[in-house]
């Protein structure tokens, strides 16, 4: 069997690059750094983009660029869409994933995205109803059952971020010898904060029915806003027996993070109200106010993260030690994304650290 092209096909529409260098500048740095090559074109009105996406499909999934906002029909082959600006996403046939309000630095995120689905890709599973409500599932090389890990991305609860920032860890952890499910969940709704607990806990549920999957050896892991996410799934009784809960540079303090006005009053906005003026969905919501969770943690973050981020993460460690909980506590040298670059000192140590728990004699 031939290998996969390394070749990115990557098609703008007239009028949405306000300098081209920087843009090949960008793709150029992002390209090297996944062994790609890449084919940029500039066209010059629809009928130059529709030319070019017909041709770039016949090569496969290609990452387009058509404005933001704007509606267009992929051809077949699959796109990867790229909006500078925020805008609704566009879940219509043909787009498998649209990157939206991240600004130039989308194309970053779109290569790296092409890049893990082109080399590492998995199952996209429905575990609801909603164009959101969906998972991708890798399944190891050998013979399981396996260790399953449930990933929730962060994104300070934020529609723009989505499931691929655990693109990259999802590809790392399956690996090594776990079932991984990265999950997507809604963040647009008029319940939004209800509907992504919810969400949460459903995936999670969901794990156990995965094929090859040992039930007994659940780990549920979040990123940043994610973790809050994960940590709440892990306390609120989840449908399924958990083994490990692991939290990499997590929100775990929401009257804290509220306070601060973290993420530009990030957690008022995902709530729908300060701390102040509902106290009691914030206590339900928040990692340290429902210790114990009365199975093993794992707590990680950067030494190089926001102050705020790493004083969460000791101040939560510290008060779940004071529990019956099993908590261990990881710093390493890195940023905010350091914990999810399967690159990092830290992320080795967080793995071998999650093995020793899960893979006993690997």
């Amino acid at each position: 069997m031939n290998a996969p092209s390394r070749r990115v096909d990557v098609v703008f529409a007239p009028g949405v690059v306000a300098h081209r260098g920087t843009v090949e500048e960008l793709l150029h740095r992002a390209l090297s750094a996944r062994g790609l090559t890449g084919e940029l074109t500039f066209t010059r009105d629809g009928t130059a983009l529709d030319r070019a996406m017909v041709s770039a499909a016949r090569r496969g999934e290609f990452i387009v660029v058509p404005g933001t906002g704007k509606s267009f029909t992929p051809p077949k082959g699959g796109v990867t869409r790229v909006d500078f600006g925020d805008c609704d996403a566009d879940r219509s046939a043909g787009v498998r994933t649209h990157i939206r309000g991240r600004g130039l630095d989308g194309l970053r995120y779109a290569v790296d995205s092409w890049y893990h689905h082109r080399f590492h890709p998995g199952t996209m599973i429905r575990y609801g109803s909603h164009p959101d409500q969906r998972a991708e599932l890798r399944i190891p090389d050998g013979n399981g059952p396996f260790p399953a890990v449930a990933l929730i991305h962060g994104g300070f609860w934020r529609t723009r971020w989505e499931f691929d920032l655990m693109d990259a860890l999802a590809v790392d952890l399956t690996a090594r010898g776990y079932v991984t499910w990265n999950v997507e969940y809604r963040r647009n709704t008029a319940h939004r904060w209800a509907d992504m607990s919810s969400d949460v806990a459903a995936a999670v549920a969901a794990v156990a029915t995965l094929p090859g999957v040992d039930p007994s050896r659940l780990v549920v892991l979040g990123h940043s806003a994610g973790a809050q996410l994960a940590l709440r799934a892990a306390a609120d009784a989840p449908a399924v027996p958990l083994a490990l809960a692991v939290s990499l540079a997590g929100v775990l303090n929401l009257r804290l993070a509220d306070d601060r006005h973290l993420g530009e009053g990030a957690v008022a906005m995902a709530v729908g109200n300060h701390w102040s003026e509902d106290r009691e969905t914030y206590e339900a919501s928040s990692p340290i106010d429902r210790l114990p969770l009365g199975i093993p943690q794992l707590v990680a973050c950067a030494l190089q993260d926001e102050p705020d981020m790493l004083e969460m993460s000791r101040e939560y460690s510290a008060a779940a030690a004071a529990t019956t909980d099993d908590v261990a506590l990881i710093e390493g040298p890195g940023d905010h994304f350091a914990v999810i670059d399967p690159t990092s000192r830290i992320w080795h140590t967080i793995a071998e650290a999650i093995e020793a728990r899960m893979l006993p004699g690997a």
